[in-house]
C-alpha cells in the first residue's frame, strides 16, 4: 500500500516530533485560520492523535475571528467546520477586537495571542500549535534586518517557547500547500497575502513575501528563505546563551530594592552589561515595547562614560540616576495640581 504524499508525511512527522514530550492524555490546540499552513497543521495533528496514531494526546482547535474583513465571521466558521471534519474536538471560535498599539498587524497579533492563551487556560491545554513555516521565519528575519533589530529579534521564532509550539517551522510553505492538495483540503486564501503591485498600503509582511523575497531569490539564487532561517537558528542559540549569562549576572548586581551596583557590572562585555541593564529597567516599570537601544545606550553611559550627567528619562516615567556607586531606578511622584479634589478639600473616593 502506498504511503501518504511526501508533503503530508513531512507535516505529520513534524507534529509528532514537536509534541513527543507532552504528557499522555494531554490536550493540544491547533490555532487555525483556515489558511494552508494552519489547515495542514490541523490535518497532521488530527492524524497524529487518532486511535492508532503516534501520539497519545487529544487535539482540538481554536479559530480567532479578528473582524478585520467583511466576511471574517464566515471564514472563521468555515475553518472551524473543516477542523471538526478532521476530527478535532473541541473546536472553538473566538471573536476579538483589534484596537491595540503598534499598527493593525501588531494589534491583531496581540489580540490573537491573548485569545489563544485564554482558551488554553479555559480548557487546560498543554500546548497551542501554531502554523508558522520556514518562509514565515525568513520574512521575520528580513523585517528585523530592515528595522536594525538586535540579535533577539533576528533570531526569529522559537520552535517551542512556553505554551507555544511551531511544528512546521523547518518546512517550506510549499509543503503545507502540497499537503492540503494531497488530502483534498480547501484552504482559505487571505487576500491581504497577495497585494496588487501598486498597493503601498498592503501589510508589510505581505509585501516582503510577494515582492522582496522573490527579488532576492532571483538575484542571489534559490534557497534564500532557508538560509535566513538557518541564520535565525544560529542567532537564537547565541542569544539564549547570552540571556542565561545575563540572568545569572543580574542576580549578582541588582539589589532587592532594584539598585544596580556599578563596580561589578561596568567591566563586563557590552552584550552582557546591556542585557543586565535591560532586566533592571524592565523590573522598574519600563514597558518592553517602548524600550529602545538608544535608551539602553544612555543608561549604559552612566557606567562607562560618566561625566556627571543627570537623570536618564525612560518610558513608563522611569528615571535612572547614578549615585553612591550604584544606579537608582525610580518613578518620580506625579505633581499634585491645584485642581485636584484633594487640594480643594473634596473627599477622596
Amino acid at each position: 500500500m502506498a504511503g501518504p504524499a511526501p508533503a503530508v508525511a513531512r507535516t505529520r512527522s513534524a507534529v509528532t516530533a514537536s509534541c513527543a514530550d507532552l504528557p499522555d492524555g494531554g490536550l493540544v490546540l491547533v490555532a487555525c485560520s483556515g489558511g494552508a499552513d494552519s489547515l495542514a497543521l490541523a490535518a497532521a495533528t488530527a492524524f497524529a492523535v487518532r486511535a492508532h496514531g503516534p501520539l497519545a494526546l487529544r487535539a482540538g482547535a481554536v479559530v480567532v475571528d479578528h473582524r478585520m474583513q467583511p466576511d471574517s465571521a464566515a471564514v472563521a466558521e468555515r475553518a472551524a467546520a473543516q477542523c471538526r471534519t478532521l476530527g478535532l474536538d473541541p473546536v472553538l471560535v473566538r471573536t476579538v477586537t483589534v484596537d491595540g498599539p503598534g499598527g493593525p498587524e501588531a494589534a491583531a497579533r496581540d489580540a490573537r495571542y491573548t485569545a489563544l492563551r485564554a482558551v488554553a487556560e479555559e480548557v487546560g491545554a498543554a500546548a497551542v500549535l501554531l502554523g508558522h513555516t520556514r518562509d514565515d521565519q525568513a520574512e521575520g528575519v528580513l523585517l528585523g534586518l530592515a528595522r536594525g533589530s538586535g540579535g533577539r529579534s533576528l533570531s526569529g521564532m522559537a520552535p517551542v517557547r512556553g505554551l507555544w509550539r511551531r511544528p512546521l517551522l523547518d518546512l517550506p510553505r510549499s509543503d503545507t500547500e502540497a499537503a492540503c492538495a494531497a488530502q483534498g483540503l480547501d484552504p482559505w486564501h487571505d487576500p491581504t497575502n497577495a497585494p496588487a503591485p501598486d498597493d503601498l498600503g498592503a501589510p508589510l509582511r505581505s509585501r516582503v513575501r510577494t515582492r522582496v523575497l522573490p527579488v532576492l531569490e532571483r538575484e542571489l539564487g534559490p534557497g534564500v528563505p532557508a538560509a535566513l532561517a538557518r541564520t535565525a537558528a544560529a542567532l537564537r542559540e547565541d542569544t539564549d546563551a547570552l540571556d542565561q549569562l545575563a540572568d545569572l549576572l543580574a542576580g549578582q548586581v541588582i539589589d532587592p530594592d532594584g539598585r544596580v551596583r556599578i563596580e561589578p557590572l561596568a567591566g563586563q562585555p557590552a552584550a552582557l552589561r546591556r542585557r543586565v541593564l535591560r532586566i533592571a529597567v524592565l523590573r522598574a516599570g519600563v514597558p518592553a515595547a517602548a524600550l529602545t537601544r538608544t535608551h539602553l545606550l544612555a543608561v549604559d553611559a552612566l557606567l562607562t562614560d560618566w561625566h556627571g550627567q543627570g537623570a536618564i528619562p525612560l518610558p513608563g516615567r522611569v528615571e535612572v540616576v547614578r549615585a553612591c556607586g550604584s544606579l537608582a531606578l525610580h518613578q518620580p511622584p506625579r505633581p499634585v495640581t491645584p485642581d485636584s479634589p484633594h487640594q480643594q478639600g473634596e473627599p477622596q473616593r
